[in-house]
């Protein structure tokens, strides 16, 4: 490839990027807009109209403001979050199959979020901004447990055994909630037991605003180290010689992921398979460049657990399936087909 082809090409990959997330985009749009008409009590195109300039009837409004607005929002911007969370991941570890859920960081999240309800007098008064910095804590101490277990001298971060003590770090505390779980009440523990495969279970702004600042804060931060991703893929040698700080990026990143985990978890318990689902999807249509791959992850986050949250509350009615059923439903044959294409 000469001179004047190499740009051309880096042009042609970029307008396919951009076109690539203008169509998720518009997806998104029009599942929300689906979303919006979807629920027990249904609502025509022309009520949400109505309801959307302000001529809706008070029953609409509320039903529409105050119930299915900040559920389809809140499953937006979890999408996101858990996506470019798994992005960070694969990056980091140069593992494909690298997930929060996969990884354990979802389960620590889950661990802080039990011990909270476990003593905890009721759920209904719970602090809502509490909730997600508990959730940091506990995916927080999951991934320093991870980070030890799976760097080894002279190699760093070793892909395989990320994935192995993943599962194992996985396994231990979902063993620990289940002895929680034997103190709680029984109104706590059905409402514990939805959350933890995975529900949209706040449907008010309050839990809107308590996760919107994590994702204000860190999406940012991580885009603009997108080319430091790009680094770290090539290998710790190859990232040292080019001069970037090694640890100093990876911890960063590490941390801005383990806290999009924690708040999206928090808010909508343990919803497994987007991180590990939308970067990979994202790579097949704009690439390995992080520049496009993490925006095409968010976005394609975002698609997949709004979708999956309409067709949960949709296929049933007026029973309801919790979104990370559904997720995992796309989620778990794809994992098993990317573990039969992978080297490990």
């Amino acid at each position: 490839m000469n001179r004047i082809e190499a740009p051309m090409h880096l042009r042609q990959k970029a307008r396919k990027a951009y076109i690539v997330m203008t169509v998720f985009a518009l997806l998104i749009l029009a599942v929300f807009i689906f979303s919006m008409n979807t629920g027990y009590i249904r609502l025509s195109p022309l009520d949400v109209f109505r309801t959307l300039v302000g001529i809706g009837t008070d029953k609409q409004e509320l039903i529409l403001f105050e119930f299915r607005l900040p559920r389809i929002v809140i499953s937006v911007l979890i999408g996101m979050g858990m996506a470019v969370a798994g992005c960070i991941f694969q990056g980091i570890s140069r593992n494909p199959l690298a997930d929060p859920g996969v990884l354990g960081i979802n389960a620590g999240a889950g661990l802080a979020v039990t011990l909270f309800i476990s003593f905890y007098p009721t759920t209904t008064s719970a602090p809502v901004y509490m909730m997600p910095v508990l959730a940091f804590l506990g995916a927080a101490g999951a991934a320093t447990l991870l980070y030890v277990l799976s760097f080894k001298k002279n190699y760093g971060l070793l892909p395989v055994r990320m994935v192995l003590v993943g599962i194992a770090v996985a396994a231990g505390i979902n063993a620990a909630m289940i002895v929680l779980q034997l103190r709680l009440r029984p109104e706590n523990f059905q409402m514990l037991q939805i959350w933890l495969v995975g529900s949209i279970w706040g449907t008010s702004w309050k839990y809107v605003l308590a996760l919107l600042p994590w994702l204000i804060v860190l999406l940012p931060y991580v885009f603009l180290k997108s080319r430091a991703l790009n680094v770290l893929n090539l290998g710790d040698q190859t990232a040292t010689g080019l001069g970037t700080p090694l640890e100093r990026s990876r911890l960063g990143l590490l941390a801005a992921a383990v806290g999009l985990t924690g708040a999206c978890v928090a808010v909508g318990g343990g919803i497994s398979f987007v991180g590990l689902i939308a970067p990979h999807l994202a790579r097949r249509l704009v690439g390995p460049k992080h520049e496009y791959l993490l925006p095409a992850s968010a976005l394609a986050g975002g698609l997949l657990v709004i979708l999956g949250d309409t067709l949960g509350r949709w296929v049933l009615q007026p029973a309801e399936i919790p979104t990370g059923i559904v997720v995992a439903i796309i989620g778990a044959p794809y994992f098993l087909y990317l573990l039969t294409k992978s080297r490990m």
